[in-house]
């Protein structure tokens, strides 16, 4: 038996396929994958996210900290209820995790990091927040909800009519209690206008089904899957992890390396690979021919004469799935710098063609790329 979230017992009841996911017992899905990703393109869905580490960073130099720990730039946060997303790296710039932080306020901050890594980043983060005199509080009282899709926003705002219209990126508190509140952000995993829904782990359950009842559709892990790689989003231990920096994993747009004095752990690294020639890449592809792009498949390029063949592997797909949206293969794939337009990527022995492309592959319901 794994780890279970409050909802355990919810979805359980409600008939979900449950699956082992790093150790925690969660729902693959509550009937159809398919009809659960279109819900959430079409109209909205809501996923049980719990499994998410919340971490509150309490004390005076928490912004100072977290300037020095992530490759993004916390001083950009001016006003409290904005939020930044951000890779934190090791000295020679490979992703321990990424993750959002949110500004509460001057006092306190908010972490919210991935499940398969939470305890060696609440390691690595208390380990480099003893100077800075800072608390970190693992907030294991909290459920999290994410409710994504056109109408998630109309949908939730019926039930919470406290709450304000936070922009992109941005929270609402619900309580005047600040460490035990109530709060929402617009952020999301999906390419959908949404919410994620931080709240007390007593009131999950309530407010799972006050969601359904308002007609938002129960979704579980594989629709997430579909829908992030649409969205073009990355997974950690996938298309990021400790062995490749963010520049050769589609995630240059987080690094801040201005202000130039600004030091963060991973930035000479960063700086060096930025100078260097070559390197490599994250692309997006799409699958030409009848097959399913999967992770681990390798990339070659195709020959100078149009060789559909194939020679020696140039890269590798790091996630590939079949595309409900736009119904065709779609994958993400780390090659050299400059490869492409089309490449050939090995399935079951057979040498098959991909279009190289720019993620991502669909945000807000409509595709970005020709089919």
């Amino acid at each position: 038996m794994g780890l279970k979230t409050p909802l355990y017992d919810t979805y359980a009841s409600q008939g979900a396929k449950i699956i082992d996911f790093g150790g925690w017992d969660l729902p693959l899905s509550f009937g159809s994958q398919l009809e659960e990703h279109h819900a959430v393109r079409r109209n909205a869905g809501v996923f049980d996210v719990s499994h998410m580490g919340i971490v509150d960073l309490e004390g005076a130099r928490g912004r100072e900290f977290l300037r020095a720990l992530l490759a993004n730039d916390v001083g950009r946060l001016g006003s409290a209820g904005r939020a930044l997303y951000s890779c934190m790296l090791l000295p020679d710039g490979g992703v321990i995790d990424d993750l959002i932080v949110y500004f509460m306020t001057e006092s306190w901050f908010r972490l919210v990091v991935n499940a398969g890594t939470r305890q060696k980043d609440l390691k690595w983060i208390a380990e480099h927040a003893v100077p800075y005199d800072l608390a970190v509080r693992e907030r294991t009282d909290l459920a999290m909800l994410a409710v994504q899709g056109p109408q998630a926003r109309a949908k939730t705002l019926t039930l919470l009519s406290a709450v304000n219209r936070p922009r992109a990126l941005e929270i609402a508190r619900f309580s005047a209690a600040p460490i035990d509140a109530w709060f929402v952000a617009r952020t999301g995993y999906t390419g959908e206008d949404g919410f994620e829904i931080m709240l007390p782990a007593a009131d999950a359950a309530r407010t799972w089904s006050a969601l359904l009842a308002q007609g938002v559709a129960p979704a579980g892990l594989g629709a997430r899957d579909t829908l992030r790689l649409e969205a073009g989003m990355n997974l950690y231990g996938n298309d990021m992890d400790e062995n490749h920096h963010p520049l050769e994993s589609g995630l240059a747009w987080t690094v801040a390396f201005d202000p130039a004095g600004r030091e963060f752990i991973g930035r000479k690294a960063l700086e060096k690979a930025r100078g260097a020639a070559g390197g490599r890449e994250l692309v997006g592809l799409v699958l030409e021919e009848r097959g399913v792009l999967r992770s681990h498949q390798s990339v070659s390029a195709v020959g100078g004469s149009g060789d559909a063949r194939g020679g020696a592997a140039i890269g590798e797909v790091t996630s590939g799935t079949f595309s409900p949206t736009l119904n065709c293969s779609i994958a993400l794939a780390r090659v050299p710098k400059g490869a492409g337009p089309r490449v050939l990527v090995d399935i079951r022995g057979k040498p098959h063609a991909a279009r190289v492309v720019k993620p991502p592959f669909v945000r807000d319901g409509k595709a970005l790329i020709e089919i």
